[in-house]
């Protein structure tokens, strides 16, 4: 043990001296230091506790053990509780409302007024169907205070051939449109120059009616992939009962590229008119009236989505032909639009600048105002710009608005205009002063519009709407027969299942317009005319039956109002239709 111990006291004191050393060498690092030893170090080792070898068992954990037998006694127990089933909740269920693939109207009222109308469907396969609907409105005339036949008649006839499948569809139309108006509008001072017998004799002797038929083909298609979306065909011939003769025939296919990520939409236009009037309004033995225009036009356009902000960029380019005066133009529009969400869909902010090239033509000039002489000029209107800004959005979940402003400048803005007229026999029965033509001025508008829309239930929706504007002419001395005001409101109510109700209400400012009677040497020229401004009250009531029949009272023009919609031109007064509705299958 000595041995050992002394080996052991040499490598404890090498230890030490080994540790002194390393703290000598690491004194720059830890600063210098004075230790005192107050004790010699005098190592020990203390006895260890070992296992013995063989240890001693605890005789009672040995005891022999008892063998326990028993047994599980089982009875029932009675209780009164017993746990109801589930039940799902039950959920109301609205009857889906069967579908109908035709129907037909049929309605009668005052002033021997007739409209009736037809519409068949019928599929010819999974994926073919044809249709058809005949329309006739007639009126046997009978306005207070009119002195010429007032009766008018308005019937058409449509038929659609077309397919749907998953990547594309397409539709071939035909239609077919007769039209019967009369110019009844005599001036109020007609005749007072002449004899109650020759005034009466002149009255007599003109025939106010003309008609209008309308002759149309087109047709569409549209492709769910592929840089082609969808191209439209028409062409309508429009001629009159003068002889006056139109042709019309556009073309607007659509395509879209991707390039860079980013889809290009590009809207291609060709869109040609050609019409002959047979006469001249001031001065019927010369030549006929020729027109011709054929407008080529691309608008490409692209969408740009940032945060909140969608900006629309694009622009269009129209190259327009004057046929008959080898006059060629070309024009260049903005078409740039751009919307904020301001606060969400609660105020949406929205601002652009767009233009455009806008084909005027007989046929639509003539489904505007069917009082028109055959003696029209017509050209394009080139609408360089209209600048717009507004704030739309929802007040509440059921309630939307729109508030726009807006300043345009036109030039060639059609305008409605009455004709120059003399008491002459030999006139033509358009030419009393009883028709009206078609003036151009170069335009700029001012325009304030808004409207509201509320849903305040599943069964009750009202809307109410407004414009204002204001207009600048370059030659015209007024802005004929354009009001300043025009307002409107709707209200539909659902009342009981079977029973539905609804009104329209419409406000028509003050308008101007100009009739002069060439016979009369005037000294100060005369002044402008000026229409009253007018309310016209609607209102319907329905019951439906059942799920086909549905009867209906129309009332129109409920306050009694014998207004002028043009100059001497008064529309019919309080006018009650009533009819039935009925749906049906095949």
């Amino acid at each position: 043990m000595n041995f050992n111990f002394q080996n052991k006291l040499l490598i404890a004191t090498f230890l030490v001296a080994f540790q002194l050393t390393i703290a000598q060498k690491k004194e720059e690092t830890i600063g210098s230091e004075v230790v005192n030893v107050v004790k010699p170090y005098t190592p020990t080792i203390s006895d260890a506790f070992k296992i013995k070898e063989t240890p001693n068992l605890d005789d009672e954990g040995n005891a022999k053990k008892e063998t326990i037998r028993y047994t599980i006694f089982s009875f029932p127990v009675a209780s009164t509780f017993t746990p109801s089933k589930g039940k799902a909740e039950g959920v109301d269920k609205t009857k889906q409302a069967r579908l109908f693939n035709n129907y037909a109207t049929l309605g009668f009222g005052n002033y021997r007024v007739f409209n009736g109308e037809l519409f068949v469907n019928q599929e010819l396969g999974a994926n073919d169907y044809v249709a058809g609907i005949f329309r006739h409105l007639s009126s046997q005339g009978g306005i207070s205070g009119v002195e010429l036949d007032d009766r008018f008649y308005d019937t058409s006839l449509g038929l659609t051939y077309g397919a749907n499948y998953n990547s594309m569809s397409w539709n071939l139309d035909l239609g077919y449109q007769n039209q019967i108006y009369n110019w009844y509008g005599l001036p109020e001072s007609f005749g007072n120059t002449l004899s109650p017998a020759d005034r009466s004799a002149l009255v007599f002797g003109i025939d106010p009616q003309h008609s209008y038929n309308t002759l149309s083909a087109g047709a569409k298609i549209e492709f769910n992939d592929g840089f082609l979306k969808e191209s439209t065909v028409k062409f309508s011939r429009f001629t009159d009962n003068f002889k006056s003769a139109e042709n019309r025939f556009s073309i607007k296919p659509s395509l879209q590229f991707n390039i860079m990520n980013q889809f290009i939409k590009t809207n291609i236009i060709v869109d040609y008119v050609g019409g002959t009037f047979e006469k001249n309004y001031e001065n019927t033995n010369s030549q006929p009236l020729k027109y011709g225009y054929t407008n080529f036009g691309v608008a490409p356009s692209f969408v740009v989505l940032k945060d909140d902000w969608t900006l629309n960029l694009g622009a269009s380019v129209f190259y327009s032909m004057d046929n008959q005066n080898s006059s060629n133009k070309v024009y260049v529009y903005p078409n740039i639009n751009a919307s904020l969400k301001v606060v969400g869909d609660l105020m949406i902010f929205y601002t652009g600048a767009e233009g455009s090239l806008s084909q005027n033509s007989y046929q639509d000039f003539a489904n505007e105002n069917a009082f028109l002489s055959p003696t029209l000029n017509i050209t394009p209107t080139d609408k360089q710009y209209d600048v717009f800004a507004g704030l739309k959005g929802k007040l509440a979940s059921n309630v939307s608005y729109n508030i726009k402003g807006s300043y345009a400048f036109e030039k060639n803005r059609a305008l409605f205009k009455s004709n120059n007229y003399t008491e002459n026999s030999a006139n033509e029965d358009y030419a009393f002063g009883n028709s009206m033509g078609v003036v151009y001025d170069d335009m700029k508008t001012l325009r304030f519009s808004g409207d509201l829309k509320a849903s305040f239930s599943d069964n009750v929706t009202f809307g109410i709407g407004g414009t204002f504007s204001t207009y600048t002419n370059a030659f015209q001395p007024e802005a004929w027969n354009l009001p300043k005001i025009k307002m409107n409101t709707t209200l539909d109510v659902v009342i009981t299942e079977k029973w539905y109700a609804g009104t329209t209400v419409f406000y028509v400012g003050d308008r101007k317009d100009l009739k002069v009677d060439t016979n009369i040497i005037y000294i100060v020229p005369p002044a402008p005319v000026t229409l009253k401004s007018y309310f016209d009250a609607n209102a319907h009531v329905g019951y439906k039956y059942n799920s086909q029949l549905t009867g209906f009272v129309k009332a129109n023009n409920i306050a009694n109002q014998g207004y002028q919609k043009w100059l001497n031109y008064p529309v019919q007064a309080f006018q009650i239709v009533l009819g039935a509705n009925y749906k049906f299958d095949f």
